[in-house]
């Protein structure tokens, strides 16, 4: 469950709801990481109540000032234990530096392949691929150069995740990526909004707004004949755009078939697999 960042934490919480759901129900303990936070506690706190109004019994705290404490095995245990792993927001290099690479981030892809519910708002959203977004803006405009990514957790191989999408107008910075790596989707996430990924079984929109979807596998552009900071041509680029409610089945039946243009990222997304362009 890749979440767009701000979502409901008071209120109908759809978001949060179905999370708790996909984790096996309120009795099935979950586990709240905040890693990407310096403000662990805090943010553990908000997250601690929302679940709590929801009915979860069972709520622990993962949180690691240090990459050292990644071994622990107090913390590999609350990992172990958890029907759903919810990584909350901060810093999305603060998360990598801590569980990149570690025991912990092995545990967590354990669980993710035992059947877990695996869910990241905002950094732990953008954390989710194997591309992060690192640094980098682009306001008005893509721009060469504009962004650097980095290593991610790698639940998912072929895309790059934004969160608060349409709310912090992130739409240059999407595409300042995807013109220099049309290899990969770009992902564009609203805030109480999430993307639903079950490999082998489809996907799914839920919440407020809308994910954004960018294909540049096929774009013409003149990216390689510019210098850094200017705006590059990009041409033949596809873009699809998912509200809430939307659903797609790998077995489809009539209401769920996939589009054709939009079959390949469907393919990507539930079948993770490297792409070479055309």
């Amino acid at each position: 469950m890749i979440v767009g960042g701000s979502e409901d934490r008071q209120h109908d919480m759809r978001v949060l709801t179905r999370f708790v759901e996909l984790c096996g129900g309120v009795e099935r303990p979950v586990a709240v990481m905040t890693a990407a936070s310096e403000i662990g506690d805090q943010v553990f706190e908000m997250y601690r109540a929302a679940f709590a109004e929801l009915g979860v019994t069972h709520m622990t705290h993962v949180h690691l000032d240090s990459p050292k404490e990644a071994a622990s095995e107090k913390l590999l245990s609350r990992i172990r234990e958890a029907k759903g792993i919810f990584m909350t927001g901060g810093d999305q290099k603060r998360l990598l530096e801590m569980i990149g690479g570690t025991p912990i981030h092995t545990e967590i892809a354990t669980a993710f392949a035992r059947g877990a519910c695996i869910a990241g708002t905002s950094a732990g959203a953008s954390a989710m691929s194997r591309f992060m977004l690192a640094e980098g803006k682009a306001e008005l405009a893509p721009e060469k150069g504009a962004i650097r990514l980095g290593e991610g957790l790698g639940f998912v191989e072929r895309i790059v995740i934004d969160q608060h999408f349409a709310q912090r107008k992130r739409l240059p910075r999407l595409l300042s990526i995807i013109a220099e790596r049309p290899d990969l989707y770009g992902v564009g996430i609203d805030e109480d909004t999430a993307l639903l990924i079950s490999p082998g079984i489809g996907m799914e929109v839920i919440g407020d707004g809308a994910v954004t979807l960018i294909d540049g596998l096929n774009m013409i552009s003149n990216i390689d004949e510019l210098d850094t900071g200017d705006v590059p041509r990009l041409i033949d680029v596809r873009l699809h755009l998912l509200p809430a409610g939307t659903r797609f089945d790998a077995a489809a039946d009539e209401g769920t078939r996939v589009p054709p243009p939009f079959q390949d990222f469907f393919d990507a997304l539930i079948q993770p697999e490297q792409r070479e362009p055309s």
